[in-house]
């Protein structure tokens, strides 16, 4: 095992835990009525009319994709 492939699967799970988590602030924050961690929506972040979270998980699952890419690669 390289030290490329031992990044690469560090970088791996690091970005499946932020999927997991990001996902779960995205689900609760779009589909529910409450926020997963405030009382008041009034701690709601947006960005263009879309939270915070969604942009999280969109970038955690680019690194998700680069990362399963750069393990399939036989450089």
């Amino acid at each position: 095992m390289t030290k490329k492939s031992t990044a690469l699967k560090v970088i791996l799970f690091i970005s499946i835990a932020g999927l997991i988590f990001s996902g779960y602030l995205s689900y609760t924050e779009l589909f529910t009525s409450s926020s997963a961690f405030c009382s008041s929506q009034t701690c709601s972040q947006k960005i263009a009319s879309i939270p915070v979270c969604v942009y999280g998980f969109v970038m955690y699952l680019i690194i998700f994709i680069i990362s399963i890419l750069g393990l399939k690669s036989k450089k």
